[in-house]
């Protein structure tokens, strides 16, 4: 067999804020079942088509813990199963309308498949799935953080914690620890390795820039620092193909419009038409125009991934290099219609093109590695550096939770020192649910989301009512704790885990 001209990684990141028992369709839980329903189970179906076929080493994914801990929570399974026959009944409802474009037909269907697959692999959550066909080999898992943290700005202490509460998390739901994550909105700063190394993390992710800043190549991997973890970056020249600030394929002509929404139906009914169009000027959907196109640019990414290794290889002398693409998982499907019908095709395309695809993890034991680097602060968001989640818009939320987390980890220290009897904490004392509680509500506290939602002005309002009840509610718990009351601190702990209550196994004397 030849050479392969190169090596494709694809990596994907399900993400979404933590969002059970807060608000109701169609403000807060909308997003979940709409990523749930369009992205998160199409994108399964065409990785277990894949692997039935015997195809391996397809991608790597990653799942938000904090994501992962709601798609297996009985109370979001229940409600996304009424939100699923919903969907059915809104199609229903507009076919008795009248549907002279076809659109109650193509909702119609789409719900009943969608239906179809969480019953036949959903209803008992989605991590069954995931393992299975981590287990096949298909896919690489990639965990993180438990709460997709901001890491640079947080006390070590809670970066740590985060991150060992994460991938206990992950080997819980997936019977193995993740040796590679993908760091929350691929952000670094120097020293971040050794907390990933002395939690046995060896590789991750950051953006492009960040490893270009440092004069190397996207092309390789790197290990960091004087440590011994690797950094994969995101080929930003072929990831742009796809979604870029500016122009990627969903825009296409053919595609459904995200952002065109029936009044009476919920549905989107109209393709993009052109960059230029105004809502009144778009043209309706036509499934089979769309599909075409899904062809078109599958063949033109992997015409571009082709061309990219090309260049790499005859820039240094024949050595085949490493082309990494990322992307959050929610674009295929829930933004971009089309989406996981063109990852397939683009899976299929890849190896008949004389490219090995594979893993972060393949990459690295096939020797992507190709030296060691100092890598500077970065991220993937605007300007490829902090100002997203420190920026002016959100400089309150970000004194307020430094604060917030400072004042938690003196009280959990204070409480460690002497406890109630006064014995001094020791490895075998017995877990502290209120304790526990405080450390769950810091991490739902400090999570990116709030501030990225309120930068980019998407959903401010929310986010910060989202951040804003999450620090308020352990603050009630370290007045209550500090002023001695003890079994009124319990009561609202016990109170504040039922309703906020994801990963039973945290342990705050870990932290």
């Amino acid at each position: 067999m030849a050479e392969p001209l190169g090596t494709f990684c694809l990596v994907l990141h399900a993400h979404l804020p933590w969002l059970a028992h807060h608000g109701a369709w169609p403000v807060g839980e909308e997003w979940l079942h709409q990523a749930w329903a369009s992205s998160y189970h199409p994108v399964l179906e065409v990785l277990e088509r894949l692997a039935a076929e015997g195809r391996t080493d397809l991608l790597t994914l990653g799942v938000t813990p904090v994501l992962a801990a709601q798609l297996d929570d009985p109370y979001a399974l229940r409600e996304h199963h009424t939100w699923l026959g919903f969907w059915q009944a809104r199609a229903e409802g507009l076919a008795a309308r009248g549907d002279p474009d076809g659109l109650a037909s193509h909702e119609f269907t789409a719900s009943q498949r969608a239906l179809a697959a969480f019953e036949n692999r959903g209803r008992h959550g989605l991590s069954p799935a995931l393992r299975r066909l981590a287990d096949v080999g298909a896919v690489e898992l990639l965990g993180g953080p438990a709460t997709h943290p901001f890491q640079p700005i947080r006390d070590p202490r809670v970066t740590s914690f985060a991150l060992r509460t994460g991938l206990d998390d992950a080997r819980l739901r997936w019977g193995t620890r993740p040796a590679g994550i993908w760091a929350p909105e691929c952000a670094y700063r120097p020293g971040l390795e050794e907390i990933y190394a002395a939690n046995g993390i060896e590789y991750f992710l950051v953006d492009g820039p960040t490893l270009l800043h440092a004069r190397r190549s996207t092309a390789d991997a790197w290990t960091v620092g004087g440590s011994d973890v690797v950094a994969f970056a995101r080929d930003l020249e072929v990831t742009y193909r796809v979604w870029s600030p500016r122009k990627g394929y969903p825009g296409g002509r053919w595609y459904r419009d995200f952002h065109q929404v029936d009044p009476d139906s919920g549905f989107r009914w109209a393709r993009v038409t052109s960059q230029h169009s105004s809502g009144d000027q778009k043209a309706p959907y036509d499934p089979a125009r769309a599909a075409t196109a899904v062809t078109q640019d599958a063949i033109d990414f992997v015409d571009v991934v082709r061309r990219r290794l090309q260049g790499v290889s005859a820039r240094r002398d024949g050595r085949p290099g490493l082309v990494v693409a990322a992307y959050d998982t929610e674009l295929f499907g829930h933004w971009w219609h089309e989406g996981p019908a063109w990852l397939e095709a683009v899976l299929r395309l890849l190896p008949t093109a004389g490219i090995r695809v594979t893993t972060l993890a393949g990459a690295r034991a096939a020797g992507a590695v190709a030296g060691s680097v100092e890598l500077p602060a970065g991220s993937w968001g605007s300007g490829k550096d902090w100002r997203v989640w420190t920026g002016p818009d959100v400089a309150d939320l970000v004194r307020a939770d430094q604060d917030v987390e400072a004042d938690a980890l003196a009280g959990l220290d204070k409480r460690r020192a002497h406890p109630l009897g006064g014995t001094a904490f020791t490895g075998d004392t017995a877990r502290d649910p209120v304790a526990d509680q405080i450390a769950r509500q810091l991490l739902l506290t400090v999570a990116s989301d709030w501030a990225f939602m309120v930068t980019k002005d998407s959903a401010a309002g929310y986010a910060r009512d989202r951040a804003d009840g999450h620090r308020a509610a352990l603050r009630r718990l370290l007045d209550l704790r500090a002023s001695g009351r003890d079994a009124p601190a319990a009561r609202e702990a016990a109170a504040q885990a039922e309703r906020d209550g994801p990963f039973g196994h945290l342990d705050a004397r870990l932290l």
